[in-house]
């Protein structure tokens, strides 16, 4: 009979999370750890996902890790992580009239307007707003953040 698992939650340094799975994952396969599998979702900062017989075993995992805070209380049923495994696409909740700021590309940092979205190309067409003149930019949906969103009456 297979045994049972349960998924734990790390608190790690934020933006750390790769790394510190990298580092589990070599611990865990050269000491023979009881882990399954490790999950570091992108849009969960700070957290780290693992699977493992019990947390006697991951706190074997993580001893001596640098930026692992520490492990939650209990262990998370399955269906409360199942949506991090969903591939959701980049322009997801993003409307036309929302403000956003691009964090990535050669505008970075830049605020702007969303006038048109593509979701087939997961593509943005955005005016930027610190501009004299507004033209139109087209970028990736995962290089946007969402500042703010555009209010009814607009």
């Amino acid at each position: 009979m297979e045994p049972e698992y349960s998924i734990f939650i790390l608190k790690t340094t934020m933006n750390q999370e790769r790394n510190v799975a990298t580092i589990l994952e070599e611990k865990i396969k050269n000491k023979g750890i009881k882990v399954s599998a490790i999950l570091a979702p992108e849009s969960l900062k700070g957290y780290i996902f693992i699977e493992a017989i019990d947390e006697g075993a991951v706190q074997e995992a993580i001893d001596g890790l640098k930026n692992v805070r520490g492990i939650l209380p209990g262990h998370v049923p399955f269906n409360e992580v199942e949506n991090f495994f969903e591939d959701k696409p980049a322009v997801e909740g993003i409307k036309p009239g929302d403000i956003i700021e691009l964090v990535a590309g050669p505008f970075k940092g830049e605020k702007a307007k969303v006038i048109r979205i593509d979701e087939g190309k997961e593509e943005l067409t955005v005016e930027l707003l610190e501009v004299t003149i507004p033209i139109p930019v087209t970028v990736n949906g995962s290089y946007v953040r969402i500042i703010e969103k555009k209010t009814k009456e607009e």
